[in-house]
């Protein structure tokens, strides 16, 4: 039988038998539109066949419409009530068992996915969303692409360009791994219990080929911590702590990479902040 979606007298009678009260900390504003949660598999252009992996899935709106298109799920649930459940109401909804494997774990935690899911599909809280992209990201290459659900000054964070008063540290280290780029406006309404916030879809694809090695990650980051500690700020002074412990020492290496020393971090791209860590070299 064709899968079928929950509806949201479903959801909120899911929610009263495992006693889930939606919560401020672990972000559970349940999304109660079919139509939004095949929008969201829809920009992120799922097909049949592909291994998808999804973030705090829930009680399973997103889940039941990735595996509507024939995709496979790997899904990482912190909630031990969730995670339990998340099987039963997937078969009962008309997922075959071996579609769906589901990880009771922290995803900041994890460190292996099964299936090696090519696709990353999630609705994420406000206070995990960057932490956990970016975990994701470093620690599992494979991953090629997705589309997340984020608070709209999250998703615009992401997706912003160098110089915009939005950029910062989350913007250069998601630029690290590939494009990034907002897909889309999420009506508050859609979700149960209705945030005050607004939400966006962000989209990434994954770099055809490594920026560098995770030593030069490592250092590429360091700098990027340490050039939006205080915005605003000087390179030559932003980065005096990390690049010989004065401002002159900073101008010189800073100058040597082709960068202005009197730039600010929020004028960088990635890419400057890779030629900076270049010169500097390993620790």
């Amino acid at each position: 039988m064709p899968v079928q979606l929950l509806g949201a007298g479903e959801i909120r009678a899911l929610a009263a038998e495992l006693e889930v009260t939606p919560t401020k900390k672990l972000g559970q504003n349940f999304v109660v539109d079919a139509n939004t949660v095949r929008k969201i598999v829809q920009v992120a252009g799922v097909r049949a066949g592909e291994r998808v992996v999804e973030v705090g899935p829930g009680l399973g709106s997103l889940t039941l419409a990735i595996l509507e298109t024939g995709a496979s799920v790997t899904a990482v649930e912190i909630d031990h009530r969730l995670a339990a459940r998340l099987p039963q109401t997937a078969v009962a909804h008309g997922v075959a068992p071996d579609a769906l494997t589901v990880v009771d774990a922290d995803a900041l935690r994890v460190r292996e996915l099964p299936g090696d899911p090519t696709v990353l599909v999630a609705n994420l809280p406000y206070n995990v969303s960057v932490p956990v992209l970016l975990h994701f990201l470093e620690s599992f290459p494979y991953l090629e692409r997705g589309v997340v659900m984020v608070q709209a000054e999250v998703g615009e964070r992401l997706a912003a360009p160098p110089g915009s008063k939005i950029y910062g540290a989350p913007s250069v280290k998601a630029a690290w791994y590939g494009a990034w780029r907002l897909a889309g406006t999420v009506s508050r309404q859609v979700f149960w219990p209705v945030p005050n916030v607004d939400s966006v879809l962000v989209a990434f694809q994954r770099d055809a080929e490594p920026r560098g090695s995770e030593e030069l990650r490592r250092r590429t980051f360091a700098l990027v911590d340490a050039a939006f500690q205080q915005r605003r700020k000087m390179l030559r002074q932003a980065l005096s702590g990390v690049l010989g412990g004065s401002a002159a020492a900073a101008s010189a290496q800073l100058e040597a990479a082709g960068v202005a020393a009197t730039a600010r971090g929020e004028e960088l791209s990635v890419e400057d902040f890779v030629r900076i860590a270049e010169i500097v070299g390993p620790a």
